[in-house]
């Protein structure tokens, strides 16, 4: 599994996963192949960090190329500043899934 971080910013107090641009760009994404999913936090002052799923490196990065038209069409349009690519990076730990099959069968 590899992993995308990227952090964005969006005018502050603003709840961009309402807004009809932002839920068109996930269900776009979403039916990307190998995507796996996404994890966006609200750190404040209209900062978001995101981290997106993607089974094997060759999704990611054909992901990355056929999506940037989406992502000018919806999210720019929203953001106060570019966002910026962290890094991208083959996943070596994680308990997420875990964490989500015990919680959904609670």
């Amino acid at each position: 599994m590899y992993a995308v971080f990227r952090e964005a910013a969006y005018p502050a107090g603003k709840a961009i996963h309402e807004t009809a641009e932002f839920r068109e760009f996930q269900e776009i994404h979403a039916r990307r192949p190998g995507y796996v999913g996404t994890l966006v936090a609200d750190v404040g002052g209209g900062r978001h960090l995101t981290v997106t799923l993607w089974r094997t490196a060759e999704d990611m990065n054909a992901a990355r190329e056929a999506l940037g038209p989406v992502v000018e069409r919806t999210l720019n349009q929203l953001m106060v500043e570019p966002s910026e690519l962290l890094g991208t990076g083959k996943v070596v730990a994680s308990d997420l899934f875990k964490l989500t099959n015990s919680s959904s069968a609670a």
